[in-house]
């Protein structure tokens, strides 16, 4: 039995629940076709109690699931016994950073979309250090230290042998912003240059001129699964992070992102504006 269980951990609880009610089963009714107590059933859903590969494929039998993608993708969610560098900083922040961290780690892909802010798979050291200072709730230096060094490490998975791709959405507001004084914006433009660059990096702009779009004043992470089923929204919210998975809820940020890439800049002409943006500081 573990004692809290990661993001990661919840979801492949929570995905075999959807496949058990899709299933027309109860709790009661799905342990009796297993074999197990019904709380070792809603253990399991509770990502509380691991299950192996093996034992999940048998679950998805007994569920009657045909969709062999879905299972097979859910197999590979189950408990790896090596330790994320995350969990390193167990004690020193909020969970929900941590199943970030983890999701990122796992995922396909990452895009995001940003208003007053440059994504934070894409801050250099300054620029990040500088939000963290400006905190609603001001951090002590260790707290600030910790969560500068968690954020650098979170983009590892840019820069790893096979890097995840990843698409970022900024808007012009986020670009000008002079966070850090000017030495800092101008460093982090060139960051963003630079990682433009990279081959599994895309980035692109939405300037003033667009006025009001889709989504507009919003921030949104969208890690993509290995099928969509395990697409997972991440969105920013005053009391932390909120994660987002249901079906319903996909769809719609999937049309969202849609809509909002309409009316971004091509990378090409998102340099340009970079590069301007550059020369007026």
């Amino acid at each position: 039995m573990r004692g809290t269980p990661t993001g990661r951990q919840l979801r492949l609880g929570g995905e075999l629940r959807k496949m058990r009610e899709r299933a027309g089963l109860t709790s009661t009714q799905a342990a009796e076709l297993l074999g197990i107590k019904q709380n070792q059933v809603s253990n399991i859903e509770a990502g509380r109690h691991g299950v192996s590969p093996d034992r999940l494929r048998g679950i998805a039998r007994h569920y009657d699931c045909s969709d062999k993608a879905l299972v097979d993708a859910l197999a590979s969610m189950t408990p790896d016994r090596k330790r994320g560098w995350w969990e390193e900083y167990r004690e020193l922040l909020p969970s929900t950073l941590l199943d970030l961290a983890e999701l990122e780690h796992h995922a396909q892909s990452l895009r995001s979309t940003t208003t007053a802010r440059i994504p934070g798979m894409l801050q250099t050291r300054e620029y990040a250090l500088e939000i963290f200072r400006q905190a609603v709730i001001e951090l002590a230096p260790p707290d600030i230290e910790h969560r500068l060094s968690f954020r650098i490490k979170r983009q590892a998975v840019l820069f790893r042998e096979h890097p995840t791709p990843y698409a970022a959405i900024i808007h012009e507001a986020a670009l000008r912003m002079k966070v850090g004084g000017p030495t800092v914006a101008r460093q982090q433009l060139q960051h963003l240059l630079d990682m433009s660059e990279r081959d599994h990096v895309t980035l692109r702009a939405i300037t003033f001129d667009v006025g009001a779009y889709p989504g507009s004043g919003q921030s949104i992470y969208y890690a993509h699964g290995p099928v969509p089923q395990l697409d997972t929204v991440q969105l920013d919210q005053s009391h932390g992070s909120a994660f987002l998975d249901a079906e319903a809820q996909l769809h719609k940020y999937r049309t969202l992102f849609e809509r909002i890439e309409r009316v971004a800049l091509s990378p090409d002409k998102t340099r340009e504006l970079i590069h301007n943006v550059m020369r007026e500081l």
